[in-house]
């Protein structure tokens, strides 16, 4: 009989929406902001030194390496200091940047291949991002999310993979992960004992050292399509599992 998974992690930044619109979105929503009540940050930090300080402070602070949330609050800190501003203004400059972080522009199938997926089994989404889908309005299709901010390590590290796996009250090798990093998704998935699902959508064909994927699809609806081939018709009813980490259990 076929494989088929009890439940599956996905990935979010690049595997259900492009991040590199999100961030520009976020930068431009952060530089209105910061005209408008941090005027001397605004001059001092145009965005291409914007990037550059952010870049040090990921550097200088390795311990914070999964933490975008904590290095883009250090940077901001650094900005308004440095600027003469008061740094009382750091919560609100990060929520504007934040909000339109989470301004995501879906791939044309995401939507529609959640729908089908999260009919069909349990899912979670794993991302070293700092995505909230509350804000974004997918999390009616998830169990759980678990950021690498959330965990305390990012992928590839096993660890976050299998503490997701621990939520879903499955052994790995009952779980297929699916994203779009070959490293951070696949290989990580793989050491972690995962069934892996490799969404290559520009048709870029695997070229990594490490493990192979499992499976390589398109798109979410090859997914999906793949999973209906394995589950029976009949089958529409998700299995009940309680996430809740286990010390809230």
């Amino acid at each position: 009989m076929p494989w088929c998974p009890r439940a599956i992690t996905l990935d979010l930044d690049d595997t259900l929406w492009p991040i590199a619109p999100a961030i520009d979105r976020a930068e431009a929503a952060l530089e209105a902001w910061l005209h408008e009540h941090a005027p001397r940050a605004a001059d001092r930090w145009p965005l291409d030194a914007r990037r550059a300080l952010r870049d040090r402070v990921q550097a200088e602070h390795p311990e914070l390496a999964h933490d975008f949330t904590a290095q883009r609050l250090l940077t901001l800190e650094h900005m308004l200091a440095d600027a003469g501003e008061n740094l009382a203004l750091v919560p609100s400059a990060f929520e504007c940047y934040f909000a339109a972080r989470c301004e995501v522009e879906h791939y044309a199938d995401t939507v529609d291949a959640l729908a089908r997926l999260s009919a069909r089994l349990p899912l979670a989404a794993i991302s070293n991002g700092n995505a909230c889908l509350v804000r974004i309005g997918l999390m009616d299709r998830f169990a759980f999310q678990l950021n690498a901010r959330e965990h305390g390590a990012a992928k590839p590290d096993a660890s976050i993979f299998h503490a997701a796996c621990a939520r879903l009250r499955l052994h790995p090798h009952e779980v297929l992960h699916v994203g779009d990093d070959p490293e951070h998704d696949v290989a990580g998935a793989a050491r972690a004992g995962l069934r892996s699902a490799w969404i290559a959508r520009d048709g870029r064909a695997w070229t990594h050292a490490g493990a192979r994927p499992d499976l390589i699809f398109a798109d979410l609806h090859a997914l999906a399509g793949w999973l209906d081939a394995r589950m029976p018709t009949s089958a529409n009813h998700v299995p009940h599992i309680d996430t809740r980490p286990r010390s809230a259990a």
